[in-house]
């Protein structure tokens, strides 16, 4: 610009010659400006991009951290969970067999030569049936422990308003085994005496 500006002595000033430099500055000061608002606008664009790129690494990051994590918690508690309903259907199962036996108690049904050995043999399985119940609902009540602790998933968001207090499905479970099955027994055994008082 400067060499453009500059004038030789050979030169005549003419307002016309300077209003030819003139225009000439003005049009180059233009283009600069716009050179600058490009190259301003391209910062911009790459520091948007910078800070997009490192917003993803650590979003990546991340869920990929808790991911993992929670994937290791689930495999755990789906064993877990398979383990429990194993235990769940043995037990009913065996207070299945046991209640199978102790209905099948006729004492009408007694020999009255075989009274005593009939009658030892009722209270016997009567017996087993209460040491069968107390051991599975010793392991029942281990088991409505364990699901009362919360899954330690990691959190992703704030946490929203929970449903503390609440059962689950299997604590329900087992609250109807521990209600039930006693007052069945209960109901079973005096059926029991009462038919071999009544004989």
């Amino acid at each position: 610009m400067e060499q453009m500006l500059e004038l030789t002595e050979e030169d005549s000033v003419t307002p016309e010659l300077l209003d030819s430099q003139v225009q000439k500055a003005q049009e180059q000061l233009v283009q600069l400006r716009r050179q600058q608002e490009q190259i301003e606008k391209q910062k911009r664009e790459l520091e948007e991009l910078s800070r997009r790129q490192e917003e993803l690494e650590r979003g990546r990051a991340e869920m990929t951290d808790k991911l993992t994590r929670s994937l290791v918690v689930l495999e755990r508690e789906a064993y877990e969970t398979q383990n429990k309903l194993e235990q769940l259907r043995a037990t009913r199962e065996s207070f299945g067999q046991h209640l199978e036996v102790l209905e099948g108690i006729d004492p009408k049904g007694w020999n009255p030569a075989d009274l005593h050995r009939e009658l030892s043999r009722a209270l016997s399985t009567v017996d087993d049936a209460r040491a069968e119940f107390s051991q599975q609902r010793s392991r029942l009540q281990a088991i409505a422990t364990q699901d009362s602790d919360d899954m330690p998933l990691p959190e992703a968001a704030p946490e929203a308003a929970g449903t503390r207090g609440e059962r689950s499905f299997t604590q329900w479970v087992l609250i109807g085994f521990a209600l039930s099955l006693p007052l069945m027994m209960v109901g079973l055994i005096g059926l029991v005496i009462f038919w071999w008082m009544k004989g």
